[in-house]
């Protein structure tokens, strides 16, 4: 015997909207918007002090937080492991990922992390712990850009989130895209002030208007916001109160044409805290360099070169294939290495120059005495130095740099872009 036709239908009706009910419920399920944070257990790991050498070899490029922790970045998550001079990439200490939403850049200033979302939005976390400590909405990046495998243009170069510290220590995070620009405390993610004018964000040189006739260029050293605007006639160079938003400044430089490309120099990672600008005509390699304080840039002739980089008051660049040290605001040589030959300058941080030599040996150097501070191979076990250095990052006294495969194929896949499936070498100096 079975269920009456009537009753039949009824229950097959039943059936298909109960597998209706949980194929929805499944899709939903997996597609809804979701975080996931999953704090750290351990404790806080030390800060790291190793010795001058190579440190290990990592999948993913690192960002050094805090001289404690390294935060990676994928395509939907941050995370970040320990300890900080680990020979290989480790089990995250703590993570946060979003759905759907993609991470589209990174910064950190002391023990907080702050990451955007391809939604605009702004997640602050605890460094020490994962936690989230606030969110904020925020505009949406400009336009997209290619990221590869190693993540190092979302953490090395993260366009569009900039940092400032105020001259009475307050911080602020300021979040530009296509349309507006908001800057909030870094403290609690408040809102502080925004700007709707039409913004631009550089992928990284200042090189690329991308349409808007404002770009954001950097934060400065005494917790100013810099831009370049050309709405209402030729360009000038806007210094913008962190806190405040109020333009104290806008400057023009002598005998500039109506359109400007400025590049900041002399900055933190994610072009903060500088204390140089370099300004050219577009697609001109002939600009000129300036030192930044409280007032009008004053004119730095040592840093008009464009591969010129500041640190401190020094002015570095490799001259005739001759790593050369000068006065930034005065001109004077103060060193030069002629027992570097064919050096290249590689990434500079506060108190160190750091080359790499024809033979991917890593030369670190005091920036005011040219100094050797310390001398080695950028080998990590049976890898060998035949490879091409990529992208370089340097902080906390680490340095890190993508290995790339010989010849470089910059439009081949990231297998035959790297050098191995663990192409960042990651070295303390």
């Amino acid at each position: 015997m079975g269920f009456p036709k009537g009753r039949r239908r009824i229950v097959v009706a039943v059936a298909a909207l109960i597998a209706a009910v949980a194929v929805a419920a499944t899709v939903y399920r997996v597609l809804a918007p979701a975080e996931v944070s999953t704090p750290a257990r351990g404790a806080y790991p030390p800060a790291a002090d190793p010795a001058p050498g190579v440190v290990g070899r990592l999948p993913v490029a690192p960002l050094i937080v805090d001289g404690r922790l390294r935060v990676y970045a994928a395509h939907r998550q941050v995370y970040a492991d320990r300890p900080v001079d680990g020979r290989h990439r480790t089990t995250p200490y703590w993570s946060y990922r979003r759905w759907p939403a993609e991470l589209d850049s990174v910064v950190a200033s002391g023990t907080t992390v702050v990451t955007r979302w391809s939604d605009g939005r702004l997640v602050a976390l605890d460094a020490r712990t994962g936690r989230v400590a606030w969110d904020a909405d925020g505009p949406e990046p400009a336009g997209d850009r290619a990221v590869r495998r190693t993540g190092a243009a979302t953490v090395w170069e993260p366009r569009g989130l900039f940092v400032a510290r105020a001259p009475d220590g307050r911080q602020v995070v300021a979040a530009a895209g296509a349309q507006w620009l908001r800057a909030v405390d870094l403290a609690d993610g408040r809102e502080l002030w925004r700007s709707d004018t039409t913004l631009s964000v550089p992928p990284g040189d200042g090189s690329d208007r991308a349409g808007g006739c404002r770009v954001v260029v950097g934060t400065t050293g005494e917790g100013r916001f810099m831009t370049v605007d050309s709405c209402a006639g030729p360009a000038v160079v806007e210094f913008r109160d962190a806190v405040t938003g109020e333009v104290g400044l806008r400057w023009r430089p002598p005998g500039a044409g109506d359109r400007l490309v400025a590049t900041p120099v002399g900055c933190g990672n994610g072009r903060t805290g500088c204390t140089g600008l370099r300004t050219a005509a577009p697609g001109d390699d002939a600009g000129r360099g300036w030192l930044l304080g409280a007032g009008e840039p004053v004119a730095a002739p040592a840093l008009d070169r464009p591969d010129a980089e500041l640190v401190g008051g020094t002015a570095v660049a490799v001259v005739d294939g001759v790593p050369v040290g000068r006065s930034a605001r005065t001109g004077a040589e103060l060193w030069r290495r002629p027992d570097l030959p064919g050096a290249r300058l590689l990434a500079v941080q506060p108190d160190r120059v750091h080359l790499l030599t024809e033979t991917n040996d890593l030369v670190t150097l005091d920036p005011a005495t040219g100094a050797q501070r310390s001398f080695f191979a950028l080998n990590a076990g049976s890898d060998g130095i035949g490879w091409a250095p990529g992208a370089a990052y340097a902080a906390g006294g680490f340095v890190a740099v993508e290995r790339l495969r010989k010849p470089v194929d910059p439009t081949g896949d990231d297998q035959r872009y790297y050098l191995t499936s663990e192409p960042v070498i990651l070295a303390a100096t």
